[in-house]
């Protein structure tokens, strides 16, 4: 057992690094990592017992287990019906499948890509997957190809170009792992030790017979992958009174989605300064040519870290001025009125956790969630507009070529959901309605997990056997509704790859 676990580490995997980025396209590359973690927290979520004797149906497992693995939180099952070590898996599940990892493992195919490639183009006679040059080879200099003297010089020039570009992505990887690991473990210290002092927190978690340690780990996790889901059923509305918790967990939903540019920027710069190194300063001066689409130049983390705050203002503003007297607001003093209300705006950039019930949130304010929502996290009010040469425009394939927007699709999916939730819709307007459902499918769409719900009191036909559970509206659809609503999620997942499609439609 042990040498057939040496031999795929050693063997196996790094021929599977080395094949994967030159055969595959990243789409389809993204796509099988997202199915295979899917179909995986299903199997674990299946095979482990909850804690109620009755076992969720299977569909409802896996859309749990997507929901994770996409860091989407759309809740089709109580939270508090799973175990400690259902939550764990889940916890796995999202730190797997959140962009700041998923992140890394691009920088790994990109290191790998870049030896290939330069192997090939100075070795063209010899199969990169056969070569016995490996990375270190590359980073030592240590090619020795033999040339005709004409070439010695391009020769040392170009493997001078790899051994920099190929330390600048080993130097970003570390620092991304470093970025990855402090910040959630101070979460987690902090969170924790929040919850283990405020006798008002632990004594929540107490009567929900939820553990300080998983439910710290399991929020900090949830937060700074952008996923939004909380260990209990009411999500952070139990919490909306501890202020100091949502003070703790609100930097985690910034740092790991809208402002992780930003603050990776920073960081290189102090280590630019304090190391001295080449590789952090082409890491600043060249952030476009080494294809981490995360890292971006001074000037546009600038134009990011004003138009987030400057959306985040516009949103509180809103809301105050629509929610500040209204019932949702009972019970709060002044300083908790604010605490909440710039959590709940702030969540609605991607991060989808929420202290209010949004059923009971005006419907100007939950249009301009669905806005904050559709909205990719990079977003800037000034952007930098990169030309498009006639080169790249002769490039185009077929398909880029009649691939739709992303505004094209989300009418499509809403189009079905409304077509296979029909019969509610008549039957339940109150709770089904184009609204909830817009709702509910852009929510899934921007990986937030904002849900209004369903309530049995607002059914114009009183069902005696309905009840009342703390589950997102989708949890009552259809399961056509909910298969579709998985595909939305992969598709919000990976829509980085669509973000220019629409190119050949012209209004005029």
């Amino acid at each position: 057992m042990n040498n057939t676990i040496f031999f795929f580490f050693s063997t196996l995997f790094p021929r599977t690094l080395r094949f994967l980025p030159l055969h595959f396209h990243p789409f389809f590359f993204h796509l099988c990592y997202f199915l295979v973690l899917s179909v995986l927290g299903f199997l674990g979520l299946k095979v482990s017992m909850p804690r109620t004797p009755s076992s969720p149906n299977d569909l409802d497992l896996f859309y749990t287990s997507v929901s994770a693995s996409t860091t989407s939180s759309m809740v089709a099952l109580e939270m508090e019906l799973f175990s400690n070590f259902q939550f764990i898996l889940l916890t796995l599940l999202m730190f797997l499948g959140g962009e700041v990892f998923t992140s890394m493992l691009d920088l790994l195919l990109a290191r790998n890509k870049l030896i290939q490639n330069k192997l090939r183009s100075i070795n063209p006679s010899s199969p990169s997957d056969e070569s016995p040059t490996n990375a270190t080879h590359i980073e030592l200099a240590l090619v020795s190809i033999p040339h005709s003297e004409s070439q010695n010089q391009t020769l040392s020039d170009n493997v001078a170009s790899v051994r920099l570009k190929y330390n600048c992505l080993r130097y970003l990887t570390y620092v991304v792992l470093g970025y990855f690991v402090v910040v959630q473990f101070v979460g987690f210290s902090l969170v924790s030790l929040y919850m283990t002092v405020v006798a008002s927190a632990r004594q929540v978690l107490r009567k929900k017979d939820i553990k300080v340690v998983t439910f710290s780990l399991f929020t900090v996790v949830s937060t700074f992958a952008s996923c939004g889901f909380v260990p209990t059923n009411e999500n952070m509305m139990v919490f909306k009174k501890n202020s100091g918790l949502l003070l703790l967990l609100l930097p985690h939903v910034f740092l790991g989605n809208a402002l992780y540019p930003p603050c990776l920027t920073l960081v290189l710069m102090v280590l630019e300064k304090v190391t001295r190194k080449e590789e952090f300063s082409q890491l600043l001066k060249n952030s476009n040519n080494l294809g981490y689409r995360h890292l971006l130049s001074v000037y546009r983390c600038c134009l990011l870290v004003g138009t987030v705050f400057g959306l985040n203002v516009i949103q509180f503003v809103m809301f105050w001025s629509v929610e500040w007297n209204s019932e949702i607001m009972e019970g709060l003093n002044l300083y908790e009125k604010v605490v909440a209300s710039l959590f709940q705006v702030s969540n609605a950039r991607h991060a989808g956790e929420s202290v209010f019930d949004l059923s009971s949130i005006s419907s100007a304010i939950l249009v301009l969630f669905i806005v904050m929502m559709y909205l990719p996290p990079y977003t800037t009010f000034l952007p930098v507009k990169e030309e498009e040469d006639d080169a790249k425009r002769k490039r185009k394939s077929a398909v880029e070529c009649v691939v739709f927007s992303q505004l094209s699709y989300l009418a499509i999916f809403i189009i079905l959901v409304c077509m296979t939730e029909s019969k509610s819709l008549k039957e339940d307007p109150l709770n089904f309605n184009v609204l909830s459902i817009t709702l509910e499918v852009i929510s899934a769409y921007g990986n937030v997990g904002f849900s209004m719900g369903y309530s049995c009191a607002r059914q114009l036909k009183r069902d005696g056997s309905c009840k009342d559970s703390w589950v997102g509206f989708s949890g009552r659809w259809s399961n056509k509704g909910k298969f579709i609503l998985i595909l939305v999620m992969f598709f919000g997942r990976l829509k980085k790859f669509n973000m220019k499609g629409g190119k050949a439609w012209h209004l005029s």
